[in-house]
Order: C-alpha cells, then structure tokens, then sequence
C-alpha cells in the first residue's frame, strides 16, 4: 500500500487537491485506489497564512518510491507550485507518506514520511481510508490517540473525486 498526502492553501484548494489527483490517476503506471475526504486544517510550522485542505489518497504502482517521489514533484511543478517559505503557503503539495512498509532515509526521501506521526492533518484522513496500516509497529488510528498535535482537523467535504 502507498499512501500519498496532499495540500493546499492557495487559490481554489479543493480544486488543486482534484487536479493533482486527476494528474495521478492520468499516468499509467499509477492507479488511484481511494482518497480519503476533504479536511480543512489550521497551518503548522509558518502559521502566518490561511487554512489548508488536506487529503490522503492511496495508490498502486509498480514504481519503486523515488520514481514516485518524482511523479509527484512533476505534478507540482506542472501546476506551479513555488517553493518560496519553509512550510509556506502552496498551491499544491504532495508528500510520499509510506511505500508498502519500506523504511528508507536518503538525502532526498524518507520512508515513512519524517512528520507523519506528528501531524493531525495527516493522521486524521490516513485513519479514514487505512485504520489498519501499520507504522512503527503502530496502527493510524494508534498514532492519531498518540499525536501530541492537536490542531483542529474538521471535515471540509466528504468526496473528493
């Protein structure tokens, strides 16, 4: 199971969160398998800009990560994500959270995802869509009651697709 995260805070950001996975699902080596619900989030780090939306999806690939880390920055890239302040407001964001279990630290990838434990926003839709998928020998839904984040994650809209 791989599991995809996405945000937005800039322009029409249930739009880009579409877009974005529309632009997955388009490629042929991807297979979008379910996508959680739309939450609206409260900033974290940089909390000097506007609310968040935020969605997990999860996805099948025969692609090794790094080759989906790429796919992702792709379509970041292709809908103008700008790279301006650390944690900094973003049209579109798309973070690789967890390949099939694999645990990987290189300079340019982390598996699972460095912050996935720490952030409600993530946590909250991954327990949606995967209660059982398991990190660091804990369930999403034991890393939610873990979280020491508790920064309001509230339901923005039901479907995303």
């Amino acid at each position: 199971m791989i599991f995809l995260g996405l945000g937005s805070n800039v322009g029409n950001r249930e739009e880009n969160i579409k877009t974005a996975i529309r632009n997955l699902s388009q490629n042929p080596n991807v297979t979008v398998v379910h996508s959680s619900s739309l939450y609206e989030t409260e900033p974290v780090g940089y909390v000097e800009q506007a609310s968040f939306l935020n969605a997990v999806v999860q996805i099948d690939s025969r692609l090794s990560p790094r080759e989906i880390l790429t796919i992702c920055q792709e379509i970041e890239a292709q809908m103008g994500r700008e790279r301006i302040i650390h944690w900094g407001p973003r049209n579109i964001d798309i973070d690789l959270l967890s390949y099939d279990g694999i645990i990987l630290n290189t300079a340019d990838l982390i598996l699972p995802h460095p912050f996935l434990a720490e952030r409600r926003f993530v946590l909250v839709p991954l327990a949606e869509i995967s209660q059982s998928i398991i990190l660091d020998n804990f369930t999403a839904t034991d890393l939610l009651l873990r979280c020491k984040d508790h920064g309001e994650v509230k339901i923005y809209k039901a479907e995303v697709l």
